[in-house]
């Protein structure tokens, strides 16, 4: 598949020169001026390898075009060449330019100087491509561990495996109805939404500390063994906490905070370190409803599951002291495809 050159300048002459020296090595596509060719950019399916642009033009000169390019996250990785037949080197480096090429052009100095050019965004391309795809090796195998574990936590406590499928699903279907708000759509984009999704099965991850006497006893708990069981949250946290060695991870920082938080309540009464509202993580104030209201519908040992009407009333009595009303409001609005 041929290479695709963008030739900006507002000189017929100049373009029709470029274009010719160009054109038996690459795809040439031309604009007049910084406007015409920031619309080519922005429209274009398949992007160019390379920019080559005059700085002096109408409309919008080069410096403005270098502008929109770099703060166009899907342009910015576009390498710039800057036309020029002043001494403006160091102004057009520092806005942005990889090289320049003088008037009048010079054929071999075009070449070479493009040549150049498409060589090195050809190789960073390859060399993102390949970082990209050995970070996405790393994170499916720390996602594939993470959830393995949930899974082992539990069948350990006698609880279905599918809880843990059916915690993702609900935390999915829940977070889009949350994008769509005013209140929490843009924080939820800017928490990695799909992030949220996968780190909910490791909420109770914290389990595997608590000793099987308790765990899977089947009648009711004393004040001192629910005590125990509430120490589960904090056990999960600081075991992700041990596996967090990067900062920025997102994945198992959404882990850690859902894991620790998914039992606080928003009136502040909730475990264990009774965080009241916004204080709690928006990702543990998603997933805390959606486990309360698996927990309702499921059948365990110890008790028969409700309806989906049953635990719904619930949820609403409990809006705005155990849980988010707001979150409560989009479970309400999502939840024919939650019942589905």
């Amino acid at each position: 598949m041929a290479i695709k050159l963008l030739v900006v300048d507002d000189q017929l002459e100049n373009r029709m020169i470029l274009e010719g020296i160009l054109e038996d090595l690459y795809l040439i596509e031309t604009a007049e001026d910084g406007e015409e060719a920031a619309t080519i950019l922005k429209n274009s399916s398949k992007k160019p390898l390379l920019v080559l642009s005059d700085i002096e033009m109408p409309l919008m000169n080069g410096y403005e075009l270098m502008a929109i390019i770099k703060e166009d996250p899907d342009l910015r990785h576009i390498p710039v060449i800057f036309i020029t037949s002043s001494q403006s080197e160091v102004e057009g480096l520092d806005a942005g330019a990889i090289d320049f090429i003088t008037k009048p052009f010079s054929p071999e100095i075009v070449r070479l100087r493009v040549n150049n050019q498409v060589e090195l965004a050809r190789y960073r391309a390859e060399l993102e491509e390949l970082v990209e795809e050995k970070a996405g090796e790393l994170i499916q195998t720390k996602e594939t561990f993470v959830e393995t574990m949930a899974a082992m936590i539990e069948y350990r406590s006698l609880e279905s495996g599918e809880h843990i499928k059916r915690t993702k699903n609900l935390t999915e279907i829940l977070v889009n109805q949350l994008l769509e708000t005013e209140t929490y759509g843009s924080q939820l984009r800017v928490l990695n939404p799909n992030t949220i999704v996968k780190a909910s099965p490791l909420h109770d991850v914290g389990k595997i500390g608590i000793p099987d006497n308790i765990l899977l006893k089947p009648g009711k708990l004393t004040q001192e063994e629910f005590k125990i069981i509430e120490t589960h949250a904090i056990i999960g946290s600081e075991m992700i906490t041990t596996m967090m060695t990067d900062k920025h991870d997102d994945y198992l920082q959404h882990c850690h905070d859902i894991a620790r938080h998914h039992h606080e309540r928003w009136d502040g009464q909730g475990y264990p370190d009774k965080l009241a509202g916004e204080a709690i993580p928006l990702s543990a104030r998603i997933v805390a409803l959606v486990d309360v209201y698996d927990a309702l519908i499921s059948e365990r040992c110890y008790k028969k599951g409700m309806t989906h009407e049953q635990a719904m009333n619930i949820i609403t009595n409990e809006s705005g002291t155990h849980f988010d009303a707001e979150v409560v409001n989009a479970m309400i609005e999502a939840q024919d495809k939650i019942q589905e």
